[in-house]
């Protein structure tokens, strides 16, 4: 399966970034290989994760004939050469880590579950790979009804905790997002199918904001935050066209270009008060009705005298 294979290539590319400059020879990575997988590593085999790793990854692990040693001749810069090589390897070592966590140091490793992925995302893989149709049941969120259909999955992709299949509907003859835990049941399709030219599902995000498509047209919308709140803006970006307008003090202006969905909108109203948005004007009056409803919701609170000083201190 897709996903032992990956385990066995990243776990071959660690081996070799913390072997570093020396290398290590097929002796000693056949008895590391063993004692990790449980079987012999034949010579063949390496040979052949090794053209696999190449292909995949990017990374090229090289033979100093003097010495018969292998080795990576940058480890250092391995994971900024490619992202999505670079997205695998923490992946599956940080999954490697928690594993042996839960078993040698329970009590002492804490992680939110990810309430989809693990179950369909290596079969979802596996059908890329092979440019494979599947078939799915699905049920949204807002029914119980199960809806079934035939996806031609171009992409996979992380959204807060989730995987999402990004894929053409045979069905309803268009692009389309599926969120894997809510797939109820998934099974290969006969059919197979060829990648557009050209196809990059980042690209294809581009002037979205989460997981839904764009349907609308992009806007530049800016914002204004200050102090601590600027900082974290700074180091998680609400969209990766955000980029800083103006400095003035501590103060910070902020745009993005984006379609504004309800998804964007929802993020903006979540973060207020401690953003203000500029423009445009009709999501400034958007948030400022959301913010007119929430406040009527707790209005009896006013009527009450407000929260005391000691309390909202709690809440911080």
């Amino acid at each position: 399966m897709v996903a032992e294979l990956l385990q066995k290539y990243v776990w071959l590319i660690q081996t070799f970034i913390r072997a570093g400059g020396r290398g290590i020879d097929l002796k000693e990575l056949s008895e590391r290989w063993e004692r990790r997988f449980g079987a012999p590593y034949p010579r063949r085999s390496f040979n052949n994760h090794r053209e696999v790793i190449e292909s995949t990854f990017g990374i090229r692990i090289e033979c100093d004939r003097s010495t018969s040693r292998y080795f990576i001749r940058y480890p250092d810069d391995v994971s900024d050469e490619d992202a999505t090589a670079s997205w695998l390897i923490n992946t599956f070592t940080v999954n490697s880590i928690l594993s042996l966590g839960k078993e040698r140091l329970s009590g002492r490793v804490s992680v939110d579950d990810v309430p989809s992925g693990h179950k369909h995302l290596a079969d979802v893989m596996d059908a890329m790979l092979e440019n494979r149709e599947i078939r799915i049941g699905y049920r949204k969120y807002t029914g119980s009804e199960v809806s079934r259909y035939t996806l031609r999955p171009y992409a996979v992709k992380e959204h807060l905790r989730r995987w999402y299949i990004v894929a053409f509907c045979i069905e309803r003859q268009q692009m389309r997002v599926y969120g894997m835990d809510r797939i109820t049941e998934m099974e290969s399709a006969k059919g197979h199918f060829r990648m557009p030219p050209g196809f990059d599902v980042d690209a294809l995000f581009a002037t979205s904001f989460g997981i839904y498509l764009s349907s609308g047209k992009p806007e530049e919308v800016i914002f204004r935050t200050s102090g601590k709140e600027a900082r974290y803006i700074s180091d998680l970006p609400l969209h990766r066209s955000q980029k800083i307008i103006s400095r003035e003090g501590d103060s910070v202006t902020f745009s993005i270009f984006a379609c504004p969905d309800e998804s964007l909108l929802m993020e903006l109203f979540r973060l207020s008060p401690r953003i203000e948005v500029l423009s445009p004007e009709s999501i400034r009056r958007e948030i400022a009705r959301r913010a007119a409803e929430t406040s009527e919701i707790y209005s009896d609170l006013s009527a009450e005298g407000g929260t005391d000083e000691n309390e909202t201190e709690k809440l911080k």
